[in-house]
């Protein structure tokens, strides 16, 4: 079961159950059947032996044909060996969603997915997420996948996915190589933009400097693959400086394998190789598109190179080709199968029956299991973030609210609270039930048919909101405003919407309150400033108890404590193209930047904005040292070396020494409220030059705390100065420059100083 660790709003991770019946349980599918005679004798059924010899012998016995079969996801069976076929596409990002490789209706993610397959239900174990993407535009459908704009948070995230789901802690992560599952980190890279202004991912040529790739673009798909060992990787449709990610031999070989380590397997999006020839025109023939994928990671005197499966089938139709024109080597071929099959036999799938093995008492008792249901709840919980709360409106009394209207298009609306990628849930509460179990007289209103409003039912919805105690509005997006292939235009809610939220408003007895669901940010200043408007709640798509945990929230049972995982811009920004990848702000020019790391311009909310229930205040505990002397890190033959003053590249410092130079940093926070709270801290720094490109500020550390009314906590948070204190230079070069750093948490700060 995968925990996150991260206090940063809900990842949109909706970490569900799935309820799934089964009439009867079925064998599944596995080679090297030990009652077989025909098979047992083959070294590649020996689980004794490494894994790479075993991979060597399967591959030696497939004739061509045979091997380019398998490059594609859905992979067919070879009968004459005993191997079944396998698909390679399943999705999980939102729950276990519905997919080519899992037959049943339902979601689950981890636990569940073997669980799924244990039963024989399901044609594979490799799980296409998690998103990590850089959300760098709010405009962009897909960013609600995403775990936001931070690279530290999207890291973090991405270690805990991977690591959760692949059961690396599986009785008490014994089982070493073994897993669980296999998951997949994607769009690599530079992907965040899917269909806006009739510029699409299939065409679009993302312009990414060195600097933006080190310091924003890559880092998450770094430490997904180092430190949380991910074992596949999905390269994106779009072309990067000019060169189509799944055929990029810097990308993949020297980046993915030669530089992070990466062991595992590639995938291609689905039809990007295709993409390649039929849309980029980046090659003249389709035999071209096969062969310079598979070649792309092909380094000389290493294994476990290059891009490896097809999700299509283009693969399948012009590789035998490309060998027969000698584009193509029968060995590129082998180097991906070689990745292929490891993964196939790390899942245990060529070790006889799974059930009888490692992972193999996770059964049906996992899926919709209780514990996985009340994760789901403390997920949606924590992600919910309050925006404004004029007068303490909220939390509304249980016992002197008499009547309540709730009314909007989202207040009863399953599939919106789900989002995208996510499969039909185990049990669900919309916020409309979730607050009729607090109030009797809960009086519903849709007030428009869609979130669009085109349709509106303006009077029918002042009727309801004027003979009520309280009015909730339950509004925002849903798919039909942001999702794959459709990016917005608009940072404001649609504009009969927002007509429809400032009318009730004002015919409502008392100050309404207003919840979003929505994936990405809303330029929503007309609601912050309407004084009608007393309470906002952001709460994501959150997932199958998003309504309960609302309802909670908006009554008292839980004290909010989500933060905003992205910027919340201004409607102005719609003026700065999408297409533009430039992270830091040009002046001369009037680009402002993207993110809170960069961009200096107006916001309606911060990145990390969310308030609580609870005042808490800060206060940042003296350090033993706060000066950081940069040369007692490296030989003094290197310091003679370096050629620029005022800073040291973090590659002269080295990886064994970086991961020894830490630093503690301890935060008091107390809770000055009445209520309990679950309280996330944010640990920033600033440096006190803005020069060089360097980040206004960024967070270094984040952790929650739990706290009691009056309680008082310390808690140590870690800096560590190679990675929270370096910044890339115009070469992508990490530096740590000289001068003074100040960390900073609320409105309090400390400054430490670099010394070279």
């Amino acid at each position: 079961m995968l925990k996150l660790q991260t206090p940063l709003l809900l990842y949109l991770i909706q970490l569900t159950s799935l309820f799934f019946i089964l009439s009867e349980s079925a064998q599944p599918p596995f080679a090297c059947d030990s009652s077989d005679p025909a098979t047992k004798t083959y070294p590649f059924c020996e689980p004794t032996l490494p894994i790479s010899q075993r991979v060597r012998d399967l591959v030696s016995r497939l004739t061509l044909d045979e091997k380019i079969s398998q490059l594609i996801n859905s992979a067919p069976a070879i009968p004459r060996l005993g191997i079944p076929e396998y698909q390679w596409w399943s999705e999980a990002l939102h729950g276990l969603a519905h997919s080519r490789g899992i037959r049943f209706n339902g979601t689950a993610v981890g636990i569940e997915g073997r669980a799924i397959y244990n039963v024989g239900q399901a044609m594979g174990l490799t799980f296409w997420a998690p998103n990590i993407n850089i959300f760098r535009d709010p405009r962009w459908g897909r960013g609600q996948e995403t775990p936001g704009e931070d690279p530290l948070v999207t890291g973090k995230y991405a270690v805990s996915y991977v690591r959760g789901l692949q059961g690396d802690t599986f009785k008490g992560g014994k089982l070493g190589k073994n897993l669980q599952a296999s998951a997949c980190c994607k769009h690599f890279t530079a992907y965040d933009l899917d269909n806006w202004k009739g510029m699409t991912r299939y065409i679009f040529n993302a312009n990414v400097s060195s600097q933006d790739l080190a310091d924003t673009y890559q880092p998450p798909f770094q430490s997904c693959i180092q430190q949380g060992g991910a074992t596949g990787v999905m390269c994106a449709y779009n072309r990067v400086n000019g060169v189509p990610n799944c055929a990029d031999y810097d990308l993949l070989t020297g980046t993915a394998r030669g530089q992070w380590g990466f062991k595992g397997y590639i995938t291609a999006d689905c039809d990007a190789v295709a993409t390649i020839y039929e849309q980029q025109g980046y090659v003249k023939v389709p035999e071209d598109a096969a062969a310079d994928v598979l070649k792309a990671g092909y380094l000389k005197g290493r294994s476990n190179i290059g891009m490896d499966v097809d999700c299509g089938s283009f693969l399948l139709k012009y590789t035998k080709k490309a060998v027969e024109t000698r584009k193509l080597l029968v060995s590129d071929i082998d180097r991906a199968l070689y990745n292929l099959f490891s993964i196939r036999m790390r899942l245990g799938l060529f070790n006889g029956d799974p059930v009888k093995l490692p992972f193999g008492d996770i059964g049906s008792d996992q899926i919709c299991s209780q514990e996985h249901q009340n994760l789901a709840l403390e997920a949606a919980r924590n992600g919910i973030v309050l925006l404004k709360n004029t007068d303490k409106l909220l939390p509304l009394s249980k016992t002197g609210t008499t009547s309540l209207a709730v009314i909007g298009p989202n207040a009863d609306s399953v599939q919106t609270m789900l989002g995208n990628y996510a499969g039909p849930p185990c049990k669900s509460v919309t916020p409309l039930q979730g607050l009729q179990g607090y109030v009797n007289d809960t009086r519903f209103h849709q007030g428009c048919t869609a979130v669009n409003c085109s349709t509106a039912f303006t009077s029918q919805a002042m009727n309801v909101a004027s003979g009520a105690d309280r009015v909730v509005l339950v509004m925002g997006l849903d798919q039909t405003q942001e999702r794959e292939k459709f990016d917005r235009v608009d940072l404001v809610l649609p504009p009969k919407q927002q007509d429809l939220i400032s009318t009730i408003a004002r015919a409502a007895k008392n100050p309404v309150i207003l919840v979003l669901l929505s994936g990405g940010p809303v330029d929503i200043s007309f609601a912050k400033n309407d004084q009608h408007i007393g309470s906002i709640l952001w709460a994501g798509y959150p997932g199958e108890a998003g309504g309960r945990a609302l309802a909670e929230i908006i009554f008292g049972d839980h004290n909010p404590g989500g933060r905003l995982p992205v910027t919340w811009y201004p409607q102005s920004y719609v003026n700065v193209p999408m297409t533009d990848m430039r992270m830091r702000p040009e002046p001369s020019s009037g680009y402002p930047g993207r993110t809170y790391r960069f961009y200096q311009g107006p916001k309606v909310f911060e990145f990390g904005y969310g308030l609580s229930y609870s005042n808490y205040t800060y206060e940042i505990l003296p350090v033993k040292q706060n000066k950081i002397y940069l040369n007692n890190q490296i030989s003094s033959q290197t310091v003679e070396n370096l050629s620029t003053p005022g800073y040291i590249p973090v590659s002269k410092i080295g990886t064994k020494v970086c991961d020894k130079i830490t630093y503690p940093v301890t935060v008091r926070v107390q809770n000055n409220g009445e209520l309990a709270g679950k309280h996330p801290l944010l640990l920033f720094v600033r440096p006190e030059k803005k020069s060089n490109g360097r980040p206004v500020k960024q967070l270094v550390a984040f952790q929650s705390v739990n706290l009691n009314a009056g309680e008082r906590g310390d808690i140590e948070l870690e800096l560590r100065p190679c990675e929270h204190l370096s910044s890339a230079n115009e070469d992508g070069l990490m530096v740590i420059e000289e001068g003074s750093y100040f960390l900073s948490i609320g409105d309090k700060e400390l400054e430490i100083q670099v010394v070279k």
